[in-house]
């Protein structure tokens, strides 16, 4: 059986699988990654991180592509705004 892990997203707490991606926490939570200059959610599209769509703030580091990073037992992720 595959262990799962917790991560903070926006303060709520969300289990995932072990191995997980950290935007897929995002859509599990249903909030978006980041929030466009103009207003509109953003989250992962290319899921390679050549769009910058799914930046976030991980434990406390702005901007960080959120389709490359595992996620990790404690990890605190934010929107950015």
């Amino acid at each position: 059986m595959p262990k799962s892990v917790t991560i903070r997203v926006n303060g709520q707490p969300v289990q995932m699988e072990a191995g997980s991606i950290v935007s897929a926490a995002f859509l599990k939570a249903g909030v978006p990654c980041r929030t466009s200059v103009t207003g509109e959610p953003r989250t992962a599209l290319c899921g390679m991180g050549i769009c910058f769509e799914c930046r976030a703030t991980v434990d406390g580091t702005p901007h960080c592509r959120t389709c490359q990073l595992l996620c990790r037992d404690g990890m605190v992720v934010e929107s950015e705004r």
